[in-house]
């Protein structure tokens, strides 16, 4: 695996993004999908031809114009120190679960937590029965570093019970924690991440904070570039205009931040989830996440970063966004029986499953129909989906990375139009395999190490 040209220790990774940039291109891109939507209006008003397709069509542009508005708006500078002060005694304790991680990913994890310019009070690294080996070196290291730190430091090893359970166990071992942060164990936090975050608790209304997550191994091959730009426009635009509003549905398990009551409150449902009688493994980010919304706010800070390895391979990729939709069937389901019904997440979900049936449907009418099968059409049609996908991606750009030159950027953005076409063949399958098997509540994947540092 190559990570870049960057710092020669991982745990200096770090990454911003120009403030200004950002805004600059969200707004460009908002103008732009202002003038398509312009254009679908016309349609409908004007041209002669049945406009239930352009109907549909404006409604999505729509969508994401207000997202894009809203995207620019959660574009915040640095915490307020005013902000960080009114946090400054909260006790920080980090949940790292690990099973079959390659050591050397692990041990990076780790530095990097313990490099942490404002310090966290606890690391609670439990092994859940891993099976490739006992990671006694990383152990060793991991408990002395700990003790130059002043960091209070727990390493336990447990039988094979699941990613949650692991979790639990770890705030069960910090329980005079203010904050939870829980991490992937082959994820690199920047070491500004905790000193950006903190400060949005100061709002008591805000109970989960989230991190972006950027792909570490980004320049891996043509697959892990799409990850990335993909990963980098739906934190930035979708979520981004979720935290404007302060109800993101999914936080990423590589880096978010709870506060403690999220976690402990609800560890009874946390851990006793359970489809058709069997116990549910798959989706702990997103029920945290619900829960967090069940109490308040859920918000994203852009000033967080943490790099994660992400699949090399398309046999381990398939096998993440399975799990990772088939999570999204289920948790659809209790987010319309859970979050109450006068929040505003509530309605944004609603809104966003609608905006998904209706896609569905308008493909399913092109094809009845036949325009979708002609080559034009389904050149046309190619070519209209990568412009926007290119189009929206644009704000990655406004990204700056310590292992990333500006040559690279640029061909990782690069690389945009071709998510549109993965989304459409590759993910539309899968998300319908999905759909088939969403009773496959297990974790399914990492039987033994997948990717290596």
């Amino acid at each position: 695996m190559t990570v870049g040209t960057g710092p020669d220790r991982d745990d200096e990774l770090s990454a911003r993004v120009s403030t200004s940039g950002a805004t600059w291109l969200l707004t460009a891109t908002a103008v732009a999908m202002a003038l398509y939507a312009s254009f679908h209006l016309w349609v409908i008003l004007v041209a002669d031809r049945n406009p239930w397709v352009d109907s549909v069509y404006l409604v999505a542009v729509l969508c994401v114009l207000v997202q894009l508005v809203l995207a620019a708006r959660d574009q915040q500078p640095r915490p307020d120190r005013a902000d960080g002060a009114s946090t400054a005694g909260l006790k920080v304790a980090a949940l790292v679960p690990a099973y079959n991680e390659d050591p050397d990913a692990l041990r990076r994890c780790l530095s990097s937590l313990l490099a942490q310019t404002r310090p966290l009070s606890a690391v609670c690294v439990v092994d859940d029965g891993s099976t490739s080996g006992d990671y006694a070196e990383v152990k060793a290291w991991f408990l002395a570093r700990c003790e130059e730190t002043g960091v209070d430091g727990s390493w336990t090893r447990q039988k094979n019970g699941g990613k949650r359970q692991a979790q639990m166990t770890g705030a069960r071992l910090a329980p005079d924690a203010d904050i939870y942060l829980t991490i992937d164990s082959d994820t690199i936090v920047d070491a500004r991440a905790t000193e950006e975050a903190l400060p949005r608790f100061a709002d008591e209304s805000v109970q989960s904070v989230a991190g972006h997550i950027l792909v570490l191994n980004y320049r891996t091959n043509l697959l892990t570039r799409l990850q990335e730009v993909w990963f980098g426009a739906w934190q930035m635009v979708d979520r981004g205009g979720l935290s404007a509003m302060g109800c993101v549905l999914v936080n990423s398990g590589g880096c978010a931040y709870y506060r403690a009551a999220v976690l402990l409150d609800n560890a009874e449902q946390y851990l006793g989830e359970t489809l058709f009688g069997r116990s549910v493994q798959q989706s702990d980010d997103s029920l945290l996440t619900m829960f967090a919304l069940q109490r308040g706010r859920a918000v994203q800070q852009a000033s967080v970063f943490a790099f994660t390895l992400m699949p090399e391979r398309l046999g381990h990729h398939a096998r993440q966004q399975l799990r990772w939709m088939r999570g999204s069937y289920l948790r659809a389901v209790c987010r319309f029986q859970e979050l109450p019904v006068r929040g505003l997440a509530y309605w944004i979900h609603l809104l966003k499953w609608a905006r998904t049936v209706a896609g569905v449907a308008v493909l399913v009418g092109i094809a009845v129909a036949g325009h979708g099968v002609k080559p034009g059409g389904l050149v046309w049609s190619g070519a209209v989906a990568a412009a926007l996908v290119l189009l929206i991606s644009t704000p990655y750009l406004s990204l700056r990375r310590s292992d990333q030159t500006a040559w690279q950027r640029a061909l990782t953005f690069a690389c945009a139009p071709l998510v549109g076409l993965w989304q459409a063949t590759v993910i539309g399958g899968l998300r319908l395999y999905a759909l088939a098997t969403v009773t496959k509540v297990g974790w399914g994947t990492r039987k033994s190490v997948e990717v290596t540092a």
